[in-house]
C-alpha cells in the first residue's frame, strides 16, 4: 500500500528518536517539582522547544547526509525520505527551516520565565541542531556527535528545563542532566554502529568509525553505567528512596548491552534502536516519578 505524504514526513521525524527530547524535560519538570518550584506552562514550552529542535535536526540530518552522500541506495538503516527519492531535497532543506523558526518562537515564550539570555541558548540549540550533519564543520562527521547529545539533551535541556521554572541552576538540575544525557548518546551509538560501513566511505568520521565497534560497545555500557548510579548519588544527597525506582531497568539496560554485542543484521539493530529509545524514556519517567514523590 503506497504511502501518504502525511505518513512520509512522519516517518522523517523518526519518531524513534523523540524520547531523546521528551525525556530531558520530564526530569527537569520532575526535579522542579520536588524543589516546590514547578510551572506548568513553561514546562509545556520547554517539551515544545525540544520536540521541535529534535525534528528539526532529523530533517537536517535527512537532508545534509543526502547531500553529503552518506545516505544511499546502499544505505542499510531506516530509509531516508530525500535518499528514497520520496522528498525533494529542496523541499526538506525548507522544511528544516520551518521547523527551526517554529521552534525559535515557542522557545522565545520561555523568554517571560528565563530572561533574555534564553535566546542565546536557543539559537545555539538550533545552530547546532543543523550543525550536527550540515555547515562547514559537521560535528557527526568528526567524531562530536555524541558529545552534542550529551550536553544539549543532557545538561543544556535538562537543565534549561529547571532553569526557567527555579529562576537558577543547580547542582542537582546538572547531574539530573548527565544519565538523560548519555542514555541519549547510546541511541546515536546503536545507530552509528549499524551504520559504521557506509559512513566510512562517506568520510562520516563518527566515534564508532574512529575506534572501532568494541570501543563503542564498551562506550554503551559505560554510559549505561553511570546512568544507573547517578540514582545513588541522589540518594546520598539526601533524596528520598523512591529516586532509586529507574534501578528498575539495569537488567533491562544488560540486556540491550548483550543485544548489540550479538546483532550480526541491520534489522536487529534497527531494533535495539528503537529499544534504546524506550529505555531512555522509562529511565526519565521512573526517575521522573521517584524525584516527585
Amino acid at each position: 500500500m503506497n504511502e501518504s505524504r502525511l505518513q512520509i514526513w512522519i516517518s522523517s521525524a523518526r519518531p524513534r528518536t523523540l524520547p531523546a527530547a521528551f525525556a530531558p524535560v520530564l526530569v527537569g519538570a520532575a526535579l522542579a517539582w520536588h524543589d516546590g518550584v514547578f510551572r506548568a506552562a513553561a514546562a509545556l514550552l520547554c517539551l515544545g522547544f525540544a520536540l521541535l529542535v529534535q525534528i528539526g535536526t532529523n530533517f537536517a540530518n535527512d537532508y545534509y547526509d543526502f547531500m553529503r552522500g552518506a545516505d544511499t541506495a546502499a544505505r542499510v538503516g531506516p530509509r531516508r525520505a530525500v535518499a528514497a527519492g520520496l522528498i525533494a531535497p529542496a523541499t526538506m532543506k525548507r522544511a528544516m527551516w520551518g521547523v527551526f523558526a517554529a521552534a525559535f518562537i515557542v522557545g522565545l515564550g520561555l523568554v517571560a520565565w528565563g530572561g533574555p539570555w534564553l535566546v542565546a541558548v536557543g539559537v545555539a540549540s538550533i545552530l547546532c541542531g543543523i550543525a550536527y550533519t550540515g555547515g562547514p564543520f559537521p560535528l557527526a562527521y568528526h567524531g562530536l556527535g555524541d558529545v552534542f547529545v550529551v550536553i544539549f539533551f543532557g545538561f543544556v535541556a535538562v537543565g534549561g528545563t529547571y532553569f526557567v521554572q527555579a529562576g537558577q541552576l543547580t547542582a542537582n538540575a546538572l547531574l539530573a542532566g548527565l544519565p538523560v544525557g548519555l542514555l541519549a548518546a547510546n541511541i546515536l551509538v546503536v545507530n552509528n554502529y549499524r551504520d559504521v560501513e557506509t559512513d566510512a566511505k562517506a568520510n562520516k568520521r563518527t566515534l564508532v568509525v574512529r575506534l572501532g565497534r568494541t570501543a563503542a560497545r564498551a562506550q554503551f555500557i559505560g554510559s549505561l553505567l553511570i546512568a544507573f548510579a547517578l540514582p545513588l548519588v541522589f540518594l546520598s544527597r539526601g533524596f528520598r528512596a523512591w529516586c532509586l525506582l529507574p534501578l528498575l531497568l539495569a537488567p533491562l539496560g544488560w540486556i540491550h548491552a548483550v543485544r548489540l554485542r550479538e546483532s550480526k543484521t541491520p534489522s536487529e539493530l534497527i531494533a535495539l534502536l528503537g529499544a534504546t529509545g524506550k529505555l531512555l524514556a522509562l529511565y526519565a519517567l521512573l526517575f521522573g516519578v521517584g524525584l516527585v514523590l
